[in-house]
């Protein structure tokens, strides 16, 4: 605006000089023009002949009739318009001088030794390089990725933003842990400017993040994402569709069987790794070593389900729990509710309400295998064994269904119970094997 003001100030003063320098030359010659008319009116008062006088007089009154000309070409054309240029700019300035002009503010500092990842949380502190008591608000961004280091500029995530934090530190909750790393970077605001963003830190968010093997599944299981559900009539309808295949090939599949029916010729070939009453579907990632923990939930109408783990080679007519290669917490809510962990043909009755949410713990290396409350973390039952091959996290549905939630890491009531208890007692027990 100052600029845009100073140009038309600059336009204006040209133009006014300009036309002041046309009067001053109009004034000029006027006056120029006034003093030859005396002289010739001087003159005149010397001529004898009556008809040379009348004509000089009458040159002389023509003359003068154009004054009035004159007087109107001598009028000052910008003197009414001279005020237009007056500018007070006087508020404006009070209002400059009264301001307080903040600097930008540095980028703060993480340190990742007190940054801290725990349950499913990280917690990100940073502090300033200096004390800035102008700080309004931080802004922090965070990103998962599976590259250790600096970000990445092609990475296959975006930045997520939480603002207007208010204290030098924030908790980020309730996250999946489905990549091994997070960026996290943050910057500081007050009340005029935003500073650069800190140095960015990568955290370790290492979980055990696995699917449902859908080609493990029964038949009259419906695996979608992360939920298994039972569907009596999908092996009845998978059978009568290969039979009426050639005589019915418009026939269209249950929209309940979708997801099964709808898959390539080879998926649809392994769907008999289950059959009989062995309602199982297994994960499809398997545990070689370390200490990982997952949770399941099932439906309120669910009538049976178990959740465990099991070697790979299980027979496609065997049930968790009843071989010495699977172990698994067994719930059946049909007639009167049952809850006991199975192994090896054997069960053990848990004299404790059957929780929303059932944790399970498998520390492979130690040889142990918890089973815990989801909500608060109690202990339902330990099996203590020795693993001789990989493990895979298996479950049974009949009548009903169960969500499988993964990308957890192990709670930390859980590892201060395996301190306090050495991970070989429960509420309802522990039993000890070996398997080969």
């Amino acid at each position: 605006m100052k600029e845009s003001m100073t140009n038309s100030i600059k336009q204006e003063q040209s133009h006014k000089t300009h036309e002041l320098q046309n009067q001053l030359s109009q004034c000029t010659n006027a006056l120029e023009s006034s003093e030859e008319l005396l002289e010739f009116a001087s003159r005149s008062m010397d001529i004898k002949d009556a008809e040379e006088f009348t004509k000089a007089a009458r040159q002389i009154k023509d003359r003068v009739t154009m004054a009035a000309a004159f007087r109107l070409s001598l009028k000052p054309k910008l003197s009414d318009n001279m005020t237009h240029l007056m500018v007070d700019f006087s508020q404006e300035r009070q209002m400059l001088q009264s301001l307080k002009f903040l600097p930008v503010p540095k980028a703060p500092e993480i340190d990742p030794a007190d940054c801290i990842v725990a349950d499913n949380c990280v917690t990100v502190a940073w502090k300033m390089p200096e004390e800035d008591n102008k700080i309004d608000h931080y802004v922090l961004e965070y990103r998962k990725t599976n590259y250790d280091g600096l970000p990445r500029v092609k990475d296959e995530r975006c930045w997520e933003m939480v603002d207007n934090i208010k204290g030098a530190e924030h908790t980020l909750s309730g996250l999946k842990f489905d990549s091994k790393f997070m960026n996290c970077r943050v910057r500081a605001c007050n009340k005029a400017v935003a500073g650069e963003y800190s140095d960015p830190v990568t955290l370790e968010t290492k979980a055990l993040t696995f699917g449902l093997d859908n080609t493990s599944a029964h038949l009259n299981l419906k695996v979608e994402d992360s939920c298994v559900e039972w569907d009596p009539m999908a092996g009845k309808s998978q059978e009568s569709k290969v039979k009426g295949k050639e005589n019915k090939g418009s026939a269209t599949p249950s929209p309940k069987r979708t997801s099964v029916t709808s898959r390539p010729a080879m998926g649809r070939g392994s769907r008999d790794r289950f059959t009989g009453e062995s309602y199982t579907v297994l994960g499809d990632t398997a545990i070689e070593s370390g200490q990982h923990y997952w949770e399941v939930k099932a439906q309120k109408d669910c009538k049976s389900y178990s959740v465990g783990i099991t070697y790979r080679t299980i027979g496609k007519f065997d049930q968790l729990g009843k071989t010495n290669i699977s172990w698994c917490l067994y719930v059946n809510n049909w007639l009167q509710t049952t809850f006991a962990a199975k192994h090896n043909n054997k069960a053990k009755a848990l004299e404790v309400a059957v929780p929303d949410r059932i944790g399970v713990y498998c520390d492979f290396d130690g040889g142990q295998l918890l089973f815990y409350n989801g909500d608060t973390k109690q202990l339902l039952y330990s099996f203590k064994t020795k693993f001789t091959q990989p493990v895979v996290p298996g479950f049974m549905v009949w009548c009903g269904g169960i969500t499988v939630c993964t990308g957890l890491q192990v709670p930390s009531a859980v590892k201060t119970l395996q301190k306090t208890e050495n991970g070989m007692s429960g509420s309802s027990g522990s039993l000890t094997s070996v398997a080969q």
